[in-house]
């Protein structure tokens, strides 16, 4: 496994394992399988609903807790400087842990962005208390980045972010790059081309397909080894043992500058997931439950 050391020093691994829309009843079985093959980056959220299940797996495994790397998300519900340090108690509970490696923002909040630098500021501070070991944002684009800069102290390590071959968000990863804040990519192999797209999906794509022939590989870690390649943290997901095995088991190959330049030239400009401007409490708020 490769390692990526954040803006604070910090390393965490370079592929991580992703639990989004993983049922809790099964979450505990893909998280076990993870770890068998090999992940030690373990990423979930309090809106996925899953965090218990996480912290199970992790708990059973045997494994030392300092050889996980766990990353979970405040969900917009709790943000706010004293709602954000009770997130923290929530999901620290919930996963069975007292110090959580990456504690990140779920979505800028552009309405009540006060709200968000709140959140932001209760993330600091529980960075300073040694509660978290490193702190960030998803989803958040550039001129929120900007926003946030100017009312906070520490620069987020983290930017989650939705990056696949038909969405590379450029002048988002430019925006980090700039930051010092390395990208993440949620949905990295395009699944959700899959289950909410209307034309190709990203495992079906002749160029991708090509390159995948080419190497004896599949598409899925032909679009993973594009994002180690390019310095981007990657968490795919899946629920299927062979699967999880196949998604990391891209670090014996490589792909030629011309493949790269192929796979970049691929994206449409089509977000997948909702449009950051349209994250509002009144749509997207629920309540998380107490640990």
């Amino acid at each position: 496994m490769q390692h990526l050391t954040l803006n604070n020093g910090v390393t965490m691994p370079a592929l991580g394992f992703g639990v989004f829309q993983t049922p809790p009843d099964v979450t505990e079985q893909a998280v076990t399988s993870a770890l068998e093959t090999g992940y030690r980056l373990i990423d979930t959220a309090a809106a996925y609903a899953n965090e218990r299940e996480v912290g199970n797996a992790i708990r059973n495994s045997g494994l030392p807790r300092e050889e996980v790397f766990i990353e979970t998300k405040v969900w917009i519900s709790d943000y706010g400087y004293d709602q954000t340090l009770h997130a923290f108690d929530k999901s620290a509970g919930k996963l069975g842990v007292e110090t959580i490696d990456l504690f990140i923002l779920h979505q800028a909040l552009p309405s009540r962005f006060d709200l968000t630098t709140e959140a932001y500021r209760a993330l600091e501070q529980l960075l300073a208390d040694g509660k978290v070991r490193a702190i960030g944002v998803s989803n958040f684009m550039p001129d929120h980045l900007d926003a946030l800069l100017k009312q906070v102290s520490v620069v987020p390590a983290v930017n989650q972010i939705e990056v696949h071959p038909y969405f590379t968000q450029p002048a988002a990863q430019a925006a980090d790059a700039a930051h010092g804040i390395l990208t993440q990519a949620w949905s990295p192999i395009g699944g959700i081309t899959s289950y909410r797209g209307t034309g190709t999906s990203t495992f079906e794509d002749p160029v991708i397909t090509a390159i995948a022939t080419a190497h004896g590989r599949t598409p899925a870690q032909v679009m993973l080894r594009w994002h180690l390649q390019q310095g981007r943290n990657a968490i795919p997901k899946s629920v299927r043992p062979q699967r999880i095995a196949e998604n990391i088991d891209v670090f014996d190959f490589q792909l030629t500058p011309a493949e790269l330049e192929a796979l970049d030239n691929l994206d449409t400009g089509v977000r997948g997931g909702p449009e950051p401007e349209a994250i509002t409490l009144e749509t997207f708020g629920r309540d998380i439950p107490e640990a």
